[in-house]
């Protein structure tokens, strides 16, 4: 990694990529430190105090803290991630939208400006939630002494600010994608995770080993590190594993010239949902867990079923049991995600029409039937190892009270988002170096 970084600081036009990239970056991590006008934020902040940390702790590491600071860029990017999510939904539900993702560039282009108007919208429609229902109970400074017209602007100020932060936030990251290195939206999220782990860590020390003597400080803290380097390896297996099924392609004589011929094979990853199944589940888990807190002080006895916070404590196991209902739909998602992302049908009709066979496989329907097969087999462990890496900071939590805004979600965002960078990164060095070879 160190290398390849060090490489690319060596060529003038990844150089200026890179820098650039970081130039973008500190804007980011500038726009969520500043306050929007007329925000009383340690109001919210106390607000959000009240709430169980680990019902909002994904919110916090996506947000980099901007958030529970009500800042520019508050909504972060979560709007763009929302938005698309439901346009892959949505191709799959309307055939006008799956016509238009088969067009290629042109139709990806389409698909990508309908998914910057959804963003948009749908951070209108959260800014205006969030300003009215947190307006009239203290988050605007001043409230008991406005009047209606200014309370009305105070409100209108503060969706503005919301909705053109977040959309900023998503033109930052397409800026990184056209001209910086990596997936600019990824790497925003990238950044805005990192930045909370150093106050995580301060936590974990202050917790674990300054308490402690030095010999038992010393074994807490080689227990923490090799947890999280478990979780990277894990992590990096999961990212990087792919079961190749082979294909052979039939040889046809054309002239006097023969096509085809060659074996090539088709990769299935073992982890092809990525960290989709983790976000749906926690959603739907803490959304209704979220909405309660927000309007009402009382803490109802079923929210702790569903509330990772309450989740693996021996003081009471009997919350435990929206564990086990965790983990059934992060493996549900997990499958319904790899349906909607990989189709054998239409694979097995492609390669067909190409002349391709999976060797010992008869063409079409008997080829998709072995695709669906291998691939249920591949996604089982793929949600295995999913629920692994997102049940062992919810285990130290329950156990140890090892509270901190990252999770498994969070190491398989960043473990994802570096790989594909410096994959990215060593591709354009390769383009250069050929060129150059290529122009001598």
């Amino acid at each position: 990694m160190l290398k390849t970084l060090v490489n690319a600081f060596k060529n003038k036009d990844i150089r200026k990529k890179l820098l650039y990239t970081l130039m973008i970056l500190v804007v980011v991590r500038v726009g969520s430190i500043l306050p929007i006008p007329g925000v009383d934020t340690e109001y919210f902040s106390s607000l959000l105090s009240g709430i169980s940390g680990g019902d909002l702790s994904y919110l916090s590491a996506f947000t980099g803290g901007s958030f529970e600071r009500m800042s520019l860029f508050a909504l972060s990017i979560t709007p763009y991630i929302t938005s698309s999510i439901i346009m892959q939904l949505l191709t799959i539900a309307i055939p006008k939208l799956e016509e238009m993702q088969k067009e290629g560039e042109d139709g990806r282009k389409k698909i990508a400006s309908i998914t910057r108007y959804v963003t948009v919208g749908l951070a209108l429609i959260e800014s205006i939630a969030m300003a009215v229902g947190f307006g009239r109970s203290g988050l605007i400074k001043g409230y008991a002494d406005m009047s209606t017209l200014h309370y009305v602007t105070m409100i209108i100020v503060v969706v503005a600010t919301l909705t053109g932060g977040s959309a900023m936030l998503m033109w930052l990251g397409e800026r990184i994608t056209e001209n910086g290195v990596g997936n600019g939206i990824s790497i925003v999220l990238l950044i805005n995770i990192v930045s909370g782990m150093p106050g995580d860590f301060a936590t974990l020390y202050s917790t674990f080993v300054a308490t402690k003597n030095i010999a038992k400080g010393v074994l807490a803290a080689a227990i923490i590190l090799a947890i999280l380097i478990a979780m990277v390896v894990l992590v990096c297996f999961l990212q990087d594993g792919e079961r190749r099924i082979p294909v052979q392609y039939s040889q046809k004589v054309t002239g006097r010239k023969s096509v085809g011929g060659q074996s090539t094979h088709i990769p299935l990853k073992v982890n092809t949902a990525g960290v989709m199944p983790i976000i749906f589940a926690s959603s739907l888990m803490q959304f209704p867990v979220i909405i309660a807190q927000l309007f009402s002080n009382t803490t109802y006895e079923w929210t702790k079923y569903l509330s990772s916070s309450y989740w693996c404590r021996v003081e009471a196991p009997k919350y435990s049991i929206g564990l086990l209902v965790y983990i059934i739909l992060l493996i549900i998602f997990a499958y319904f995600y790899t349906s909607i992302t990989f189709n054998p049908i239409e694979i097995a009709d492609n390669m067909k029409k190409a002349g391709g066979v999976v060797p010992g496989i008869t063409p079409g329907k008997s080829t998709s039937e072995y695709l669906n097969r291998i691939l249920n087999y591949i996604v089982f462990i793929g949600a295995v190892g999913l629920t692994v890496i997102a049940l062992i900071p919810i285990m130290c939590t329950g156990f140890f009270n090892a509270s901190v805004s990252f999770g498994g979600t969070s190491i398989i965002i960043i473990v994802g988002v570096v790989l594909e960078t410096l994959k990215q990164i060593e591709a354009q060095m390769c383009n250069r170096y050929y060129k150059g070879f290529l122009s001598e």
